[in-house]
């Protein structure tokens, strides 16, 4: 019976891959042919332009036969390549009978599956992504899937469907809101205690604006300056007030009723308009003897148990007065000034009133002063809010440094609530609205942070170049690799500092670019890299991982850590961040904790020049600090010559590659004044070491070797033939080839790669 296969929709059959436009695709069809287990049937481009497929036939000798999940041996697929390169080459399987599994992407009915390849986000994977390992990515997939081994025992079962898509407290700056016409103040109730005691807040609301229920509307009153003497217990009645301040020459009723008439305009209020109590707020000025100056502003405050326009009526500053307001009668209080008559009931003396320590809510100056900062701090960008991100503007926002605006694209989801500031209530919110908000709950206004709920990688959206761009500090708290390697490449954007906690949680790391960036953060993370080879304390920095699934899709992993590490190390960096930002140099500085004691050990690591070669559309970055290295290994084997391989990484993102670090001769190389043959004993092994040291990410990139005395770095027959050699053999991963060598005076960096 034959086979039946998918069509794809809206393509068009090319005659010959001449016609295919894009680099991807071009590249993926040349290595598709080299494949012995790959048949290339057919090449397809959408009407658009704006997709190319290549149709294969891939023999996948891991796939058991009459395997129960129906996948074949030999399967027909379509490798689709998306003009925007940050996107995934899709695989569909075009066989009709193509079995539903798990790890297939959305499709609709009666298309062909979508295979789902990778764990990690689309930006992770074309940080490495080439033709080759993409091809055998396939066979991986179609193996597993057909052995039961692709989905861990340790992630939970897919679900059916998709996921779709007694005080008063005053404003802080209320000198200002004083002065200000259009703003009227209020008092609003605030939590009772357990003993008694309530806090009342006094909060400006727009002068035209209705008062809300509940509200009360204060009676300020300034009084004349008095000399300090003893202090006096709190009076009970507002006759006690009166007579105590009667004692200091104050005429408190006088003030009292002119401040009460300042609340009652021509038209008069209605009776229904008071509220059942009233605040009175007293501002005393303190002078240290007769005549001078105040030295102190004080306040007190009085609840009194009637409402501010029967206390005015009482104390002869209004009086009430009924009106007929169409049909209606009804009572208003009016002023009483100039009435012939008019004059207060003495029952006002009687009136309870209860104390009010008055506070003031904290400025940025005060929480500088509370907490010992001195500087104001930057114009500053805070990348991710995130577990530490989140952390750390909490700390920078009760300290009063700094001003900022937040970026990141997430949302809070249940899990984040473990080690993130967010509350459960915040859940689906996006994570730096929820920040700003905590911020505005501790800051009441007193500083503001800006939100950009937006991908800090994307340096198209104007509201992220904007705030970058008038930064003078961006900490980059955003844990991935993909930003602070971006960034790098990005001018006239703040000094960037680049921070995060170890995935096991046991160190921390700041790697910050000195203040005229001319070291960027992309070359500091190479030799943080370097050190975690090279120093001892690196063999375990980043050991003792431990992740869980965190939801439905087969991305969503996160680490298994407490929040007292994010807050022990976000406490560290907050205070570290200010210090060093006013420091001219770069730093690498690592915090390394014994979980076992809570013991911290710090490491400094040098920081060295950076330089830049291009070759072709690529950069290749080495800094100082090896090139130096390089030339003591060639002096301590003269007149032999001597060599070993390069160690760093690939970024395709960013069109580059870093050297991270060398490795000196094995000990069973050959050397001699004329030549060197590098040796294999122990490379191996010290080769791994470092990938397991930085997490995978370095790998072997390339040879070094040296030249005789008196002479230059120039190359010789001999060593093209080893750079073609060394190309040939990283074509097969998709690399190019990089050889150094060092002469008596320079050093060479040479880059192969094969052309078809």
């Amino acid at each position: 019976m034959k086979e039946e296969f998918y069509t794809l929709p809206n393509l068009r059959e090319l005659d010959d891959e001449s016609h295919l436009k894009l680099p991807r695709a071009r590249d993926l069809l040349s290595t598709a042919r080299r494949q012995r287990d790959y048949s290339v049937r057919q090449l397809l481009q959408s009407t658009e332009g704006t997709f190319e497929c290549i149709v294969v036939d891939v023999e996948t000798d891991g796939v058991p036969k009459n395997n129960p999940y129906g996948i074949r041996y030999r399967e027909r697929v379509a490798l689709c390549v998306p003009e925007n390169p940050k996107e995934l080459v899709q695989v569909l399987a075009l066989r009709r009978k193509f079995p539903t599994l798990i790890h297939q992407n959305q499709a609709a009915p009666n298309t062909p599956r979508n295979l789902c390849l990778y764990f990690e986000p689309a930006a992770s994977v074309a940080r490495t992504w080439t033709p080759q390992a993409f091809l055998r990515r396939i066979q991986w997939w179609l193996e597993s899937s057909a052995t039961d081994r692709l989905h861990p025992a340790d992630q939970p079962v897919e679900q059916l469907f998709f996921v779709c898509a007694g005080e008063l407290v005053l404003p802080w700056n209320m000198n200002e809101i004083r002065k200000d016409t259009d703003i009227r103040l209020v008092i609003k109730w605030g939590p009772e205690r357990p003993n008694g005691g309530v806090t009342f807040f006094l909060e400006p609301l727009p002068a035209n604006s209705q008062l809300p229920k509940g509200a009360i509307q204060p009676i300020a009153v300034t009084i004349p300056a008095i000399v300090q003497r003893q202090v006096e217990s709190d009076p009970t009645t507002l006759g006690e007030l009166s007579d105590l301040l009667e004692s200091r020459n104050v005429n408190f009723p006088q003030l009292l009723k002119d401040e009460s008439s300042k609340h009652v305009g021509e038209m008069g209020v209605p009776e229904s308009a008071d509220a059942p109590l009233s605040v009175i707020i007293l501002t005393i000025p303190v002078t240290r003897s007769e005549g001078q100056t105040a030295e102190r502003i004080t306040h007190r405050a009085f609840v009194v148990k009637t409402g501010a326009l029967k206390l005015g009526a009482l104390i002869g500053s209004l009086f009430l007065h009924e009106v007929y307001e169409g049909k209606k009668s009804i009572n208003k209080y009016f002023n009483a000034g100039g009435i012939l008559g008019a004059k207060s009931i003495s029952t006002w003396r009687d009136l309870g009133i209860l104390p009010l320590e008055v506070l003031s809510r904290n400025d940025t100056a005060s929480y500088r002063r509370q907490s010992g900062v001195r500087d104001e701090g930057p114009s500053g960008v805070l990348v991710g809010a995130g577990s530490l991100g989140s952390a750390l503007m909490n700390l920078w926002g009760r300290s009063g440094w700094g001003r900022w605006t937040v970026i990141d694209k997430d949302h809070i989801r249940p899990h984040n609530v473990t080690r993130h500031s967010a509350y459960a209530q915040h859940v689906g919110h996006p994570k730096a609205m929820v920040v700003a908000d905590l911020h505005e709950a501790a800051m009441h206004g007193s500083s503001t942070l800006t939100p950009v709920h937006a991908d800090a990688c994307d340096f198209s959206q104007p509201s992220v170049m904007d705030a970058l761009t008038h930064a003078q500090l961006v900490v980059d708290a955003s844990t991935s690799l993909e930003y602070p390697r971006s960034a790098s490449h990005i001018e006239a954007i703040g000094r960037h500092i680049s921070v995060f906690v170890t995935p096991n949680g046991n160190g921390a790391v700041l790697l910050a670019e000195d203040e005229k960036r001319g070291i960027r953060v992309r070359n500091i993370e190479a030799q943080y890299y370097r050190a975690l080879i090279q120093e001892a304390w690196g063999k375990q920095h980043l050991d003792g991982v431990h992740s869980f699934w965190s939801g439905a899709s087969c991305r969503d992993i996160s680490m298994v850590m407490p929040c007292s590490r994010i807050m022990s190390y976000a406490g560290i960096l907050a205070e570290q961040i200010p210090m060093i930002s006013l420091r001219p140099e770069a730093v690498i500085r690592i915090w390394q904790r014994d979980p076992q004691r809570g013991s911290v050990v710090v490491h400094d690591y040098p920081v060295a020049s950076e330089r830049q070669i291009k070759f072709g559309e690529t950069d290749l970055y080495i800094d100082a600090a090896i090139e130096q290295q390089l030339r003591g290994w060639r002096s301590a084997n003269c007149p032999n010559e001597t060599g070993g391989v390069l160690l760093g990484y690939h970024d395709f993102n960013i069109s580059a590659l870093v050297v991270v670090a060398a490795l000196p001769a094995p000990p069973d190389s050959k050397s001699s004044p004329r030549s060197f043959e590098r040796g294999v004993e122990g490379l191996l092994q010290a080769v791994q070491e470092a990938s397991r040291r930085t997490a995978g990410i370095v790998g072997y990139v390339g040879e070094w070797h040296s030249h005789p005395p008196k002479h230059s770095a120039s190359p010789s027959t001999d060593d093209f033939v080893q750079l073609v050699d060394l190309a040939r053999k990283m074509s097969e991963d998709g690399l190019p080839a990089v050889q150094l060598i060092v002469g008596e005076k320079d050093v060479q960096i040479l880059q192969g790669t094969m052309k078809e």
